[in-house]
């Protein structure tokens, strides 16, 4: 029997017609089981982050993420760029599980696109910093920084670059791969 491979997905945007959701979610349409998507919608509820309020199990909504990634075999990131940088709500949901550690070990992709030509790559550099700080597992090309994605994502959300294409299923068979062998 094969083992369903449970995939946490996370935008870095709260933004309604983001194209970093509308990416992750026609990324998640490429995949095929095993592999089953939660997708986290609780970025933006999220309290700033703080110490002194992280007290037991935290509040209700940090207790909810880091459930979720506790659930998780691997996690899927797609996230924009802001300011040069990781985008802030992104920033804060991290920040609240450097001491719990539910991403130590954890495979995890990373996605970064931009309508520009540099494609987020300081927030995917950031990004992976975090990361790595927090001890997850990035996978062996599972990252990817996309420049000029609405030249390859319709306003439908449909992937219109065959290339791109491709290279998300790699990501993805990537992931899966490495959550198999956990």
């Amino acid at each position: 029997m094969v083992k369903n491979t449970k995939i946490l997905a996370i935008s870095g945007s709260i933004r309604q017609k983001s194209s970093n959701t509308a990416l992750m979610n026609a990324i998640i349409a490429l995949s095929s089981e095993p592999m089953t998507f939660t997708t986290y919608r609780g970025l933006g509820n999220l309290p700033h982050f703080n110490p002194d309020i992280d007290i037991d199990e935290g509040p209700a909504t940090v207790q909810e993420l880091r459930s979720l990634l506790k659930e998780a075999d691997g996690v899927l990131i797609c996230t924009p760029e802001y300011g040069n940088g990781v985008p802030g709500v992104l920033k804060n949901a991290l920040d609240w599980i450097v001491s719990s550690g539910e991403f130590v070990n954890k495979p995890t992709a990373v996605i970064s696109a931009s309508p520009s030509p540099m494609g987020g790559d300081k927030a995917h550099a950031s990004l992976l910093l975090t990361l790595q700080m927090i001890n997850a597992e990035i996978v062996d090309g599972g990252t990817m920084i996309i420049p000029h994605i609405t030249l390859k994502l319709n306003q439908d959300g449909v992937i219109t670059d065959s290339e791109t294409k491709k290279e998300f299923l790699t990501v993805l068979r990537g992931l899966e791969q490495a959550c198999s062998v956990r």
